[in-house]
Parts: structure tokens; sequence; C-alpha cells
């Protein structure tokens, strides 16, 4: 890359490496899964990226669980603004958890906590340990990743 094109960063798609370690930042992730009527339904929530894939906590009465529950087709998109990174993953949502209290998903809540709030996490997380809550992983089928400033070569049509 030529000095004066430094202000693009790096650019192209993530490896491995890159993705595990963007997907470790305290960035919210946009999931999108399907309404009952058929309408996207996007929702910008806290996940947790381990065993693989992608685990997100919805409340008892979060309406996007039951639309889950309803049709597992789910996207999601983790996205930060300086560096123009995103990973975006298609899949099929498993239901882990219905809501209770005290399941799995105490620990992996724990550990989100801890990556969004720092060592005020669980100051946050111990008061609403007794809300019931369900526990969805999503193993992509699909994904895609992108950094930096310039569009992949598939989208131009002539050289810059």
């Amino acid at each position: 890359m030529a000095e004066s094109d430094a202000w693009r960063g790096k650019v192209g798609g993530m490896t491995d490496e890159e993705v595990g370690e963007f997907l470790k930042g305290p960035h919210l992730c946009r999931l999108a899964c399907l309404d009952e009527d058929g309408w996207p339904y996007i929702v910008p929530l806290w996940y947790q990226y381990r065993d693989g894939g992608y685990y997100v906590i919805p409340r008892a009465r979060s309406v996007w669980a039951k639309h889950i529950q309803r049709d597992p087709r789910v996207h999601i998109c983790v996205d930060i603004w300086e560096t123009m990174q995103k990973v975006m993953a298609k899949g099929r949502a498993e239901i882990v958890e219905e809501p209770n209290t005290g399941g799995k998903w105490v620990e992996i809540a724990t550990e989100m906590s801890l990556r969004y709030l720092g060592e005020n996490g669980p100051k946050y997380l111990e008061p609403t340990l007794v809300e019931p809550r369900w526990l969805i992983f999503m193993k992509p089928d699909s994904q895609m990743t992108w950094q930096g400033v310039d569009w992949a070569g598939r989208y131009k049509h002539a050289k810059w």
C-alpha cells in the first residue's frame, strides 16, 4: 500500500486470527430474524463468540426470542466504524435453554458483563440474576468479513 493510501487501513477480508481478535472486543452485534409476518426484525445486543459461534441471551419476554423459536434463520452483523471492520454471519439459531434462572446462560452472561462493562460488569449483572433468560446459539453456515476503506474487487467495474 502506498504511503498516501495509509488512511485506508488494512484492506480486505480478515484472517481467522483477526476475526477471533475482533470478536473479543466489546462491540454490539445486530441480530436479524423474521417476525410472525415474515418481516425482518433487527435487534442490537451483546454476544459472546465461543464454541465456533455466537451466544446471545434474550430476556424471558424478548419478542425476538419467540421469533427465533418459530423460525431459526438468523443473520448477525458485528461492525465498528473506526477500522471499518465487519463480520457478518448467517445460520440457524439453536435454543439451548428456554427462559430459566441459574442455567448455563449465567456463566456466559458473566463473561459478557466483564467484556462489555469491565470490572463493574458483575455489579450490573448480579441483581438481575433472578430474571429468567433464554440461551441461544448460532453456529454460522457462512461468514463474511471485511476491513479497511476500499471496495471489494467484485463490486468494481473499472480499475481505479
